[in-house]
């Protein structure tokens, strides 16, 4: 069984720290969980919608977007009837509903630290 934040992490920083309590902005909030992740991890063409970059895109309604997992349950995805998710130029997630595609890949840090 998964921690429930396995698939809550994320919503549950939009709901409950930037929605209900207000102690993060939103915008820092999405950049925690991109550009500074790809930085801290030395993804060089990830993190960031620019030019030349691998953008995978989440397109939510921060007021519908909640953690819905709990430890009995941990397989629940978040809310959030209009979510979609672009994975590698696929939409992976359609209004809140898996198309099935999996475009996806692990990344693997080779000898020299790149990421490929």
């Amino acid at each position: 069984m998964p921690h429930p934040r396995f698939y809550g992490t994320f919503p549950r920083i939009i709901d409950h720290y930037v929605g209900e309590l207000g102690i993060i902005p939103l915008e820092l909030a999405v950049h925690k969980m991109t550009g500074a992740t790809a930085q801290a991890l030395k993804l060089k063409d990830r993190g960031l919608l620019r030019e030349g970059y691998r953008a995978d895109v989440t397109i939510f309604d921060p007021a519908d977007f909640r953690d819905r997992a709990t430890y009995a349950d941990p397989h629940r995805y978040p809310s959030g009837k209009r979510t979609s998710v672009i994975v590698n130029g696929t939409i992976v997630v359609e209004d809140a509903t898996h198309t099935g595609a999996l475009p996806g890949k692990v990344l693997r840090r080779d000898r020299n630290g790149g990421v490929g």
